[in-house]
């Protein structure tokens, strides 16, 4: 391989071009996204006052889990996550297919969440209810400009994340306010609000905080153009999610501080509600339109982001043949990838509209309730991940694999595994929608099989590294960021 110096090119003729520095930022934009502008609310009302130890464990499970990608970053820098590091260690496809299943309804479940906060945030500022309406019309909108074909660039990406930070540093400026003014009742951030155990309380916590610590798999997605991988993947990596926790923290220790618990989980746009506390030295409702504005640009880049990632799957799906190959067909002139975005609008419209009917009937939060699907799926696939470290150790080794602590990982493993529990456990129906994602991906795989279609192990994975240097790739299919 060609040295790991800038501008080099490695063997997959990729050019090393990102350093560490550049590295940390990209993990810190995936990982800081709008998940936090969606469900604040409900982790406070599910733990208390002391919700901030909700994200605090959350981010040190998501933190643990970043070793396992870590090491096996540095022994199979290839851009096809999660599923590549399954096939080197079990070497079983119908696995594979099964993990990619599992990311591809994880991606469906997260838009749906996001669109229905993107609804919240839209009328507050408009003084409208959230509409299922409201959320259909976003997501149909995000997938048009996927179809018009927009090429996310670094620029953009880290101008959307300073927005999403703008929106952050002002609800913990107001929580420095709020403590500075000796007004704040610092007891509340012990406080939980059920009556058995503090620790029942922060793990239902935490399946919620969960939603916002994803999306750091797809800092792989460029360990082929990183500097130095061995040496600066891991620190970017766990330096950026933990940046992002303690980012977390301070947030949610600020709304504790400023709003009641019960306000916070009562109210659809949380965070709005610091923001109506009025102790920023300027206009409520200026500062509400501006807040509005952050929030909804953030969920909007999110959002556009994770569409273009669950249709890029599909695409790529299709093209080696385990999809139908209709997944595959581009735009003739835009080059965006039309049916698998036409599939991923009707499976998220479905989603938001069953579970908007099961809200109004009685049942859990439709953003509540698909963020936890997005959250059962990943934790599942982290958890794998981590046992596919363990695994593959004395494998594949050279001088520059990342080795992480392995009593650290074992502990990664029952931390994603008593979040996976937990969540079935408490909410049984959640099985239901799982199996009912997977059944779709389930159909069309028989179709293409049925047809006579399917494609080797092999060609699958090696699509997958492919797609990161591709000129073919269509435009309006990024990498996915966070949640």
């Amino acid at each position: 391989m060609a040295t790991t110096t800038t501008g080099t090119v490695s063997d997959e003729g990729l050019k090393r071009t990102i350093t560490g520095r550049l590295l940390y930022f990209y993990v810190l934009g995936d990982v800081l996204g709008s998940g936090v502008y969606v469900l604040i609310g409900l982790v406070a009302g599910a733990v208390g006052g002391a919700f901030w130890i909700a994200f605090a464990a959350g981010v040190t499970v998501a933190a643990i889990t970043g070793l396992a990608y870590a090491e096996l970053v540095t022994k199979y820098p290839q851009a096809a996550g999660a599923s590549l590091y399954v096939s080197k260690a079990f070497r079983n496809p119908t696995l594979t297919f099964f993990i990619t299943i599992c990311m591809l309804s994880a991606s469906f479940a997260a838009i749906g969440s996001l669109a229905s906060g993107f609804s919240r945030y839209f009328g507050s500022l408009f003084d409208l209810p959230p509409a299922l309406l409201v959320s259909v019309v976003f997501v149909a909108l995000v997938a048009v400009v996927n179809y018009i074909g927009i090429t996310e660039s670094v620029v953009i990406n880290m101008v959307m994340t300073f927005v999403e930070v703008a929106g952050l540093v002002i609800i913990a400026a107001i929580g420095v306010i709020a403590l500075t003014s000796g007004d704040a009742d610092l007891s509340v951030l012990t406080e939980f609000s059920t009556e058995g155990s503090p620790i029942i309380a922060v793990v239902a916590g935490v399946t919620l905080a969960f939603f916002a610590m994803t999306g750091f798999e797809n800092a792989a997605n460029v360990a082929e153009e990183t500097i130095n991988p061995s040496r600066n993947f891991p620190r970017a990596l766990v330096g950026g999610m933990v940046t992002a926790g303690v980012i977390y923290v301070i947030v949610a220790v600020s709304a504790a501080l400023v709003v009641p618990v019960d306000q916070l989980a009562g109210a659809d746009a949380a965070l709005l509600e610091v923001v109506e506390a009025g102790l920023l030295p300027l206009p409520v409702g200026v500062m509400i339109i501006l807040f509005s504005i952050i929030a909804m640009i953030a969920i909007s880049n999110t959002t556009l982001v994770t569409t273009a990632a669950g249709a890029r799957i599909l695409y790529g799906m299709g093209r080696v043949g385990v999809m139908p190959r209709v997944f595959a067909r581009v735009h003739p002139t835009r080059r965006s990838p039309v049916v698998a975005l036409g599939f991923t609008l009707a499976v998220v419209v479905l989603l938001m509209i069953v579970g908007s009917l099961l809200t109004a009937l009685g049942g859990p939060d439709v953003v509540e309730r698909l963020a936890t699907i997005t959250v059962v799926f990943l934790v599942f696939v982290y958890a794998l991940v981590i046992v596919c470290a363990l695994k593959q150790r004395g494998k594949d080794e050279h001088d520059g694999v990342f080795r992480a602590n392995t009593p650290l990982l074992l502990l990664g493993i029952v931390g994603n595994a008593a979040i996976l529990v937990y969540t079935i456990v408490d909410d049984p129906t959640s099985l239901y929608w799982v199996a009912g994602l997977l059944a779709v991906g389930g159909v069309l795989y028989a179709v293409q099989r049925a047809r006579g279609g399917g494609a080797n192990h092999e060609a699958l994975l090696a699509d997958g590294v492919e797609r990161a240097g591709d000129p073919d790739v269509p435009d309006g299919v990024p990498d996915e960021r966070s949640r």
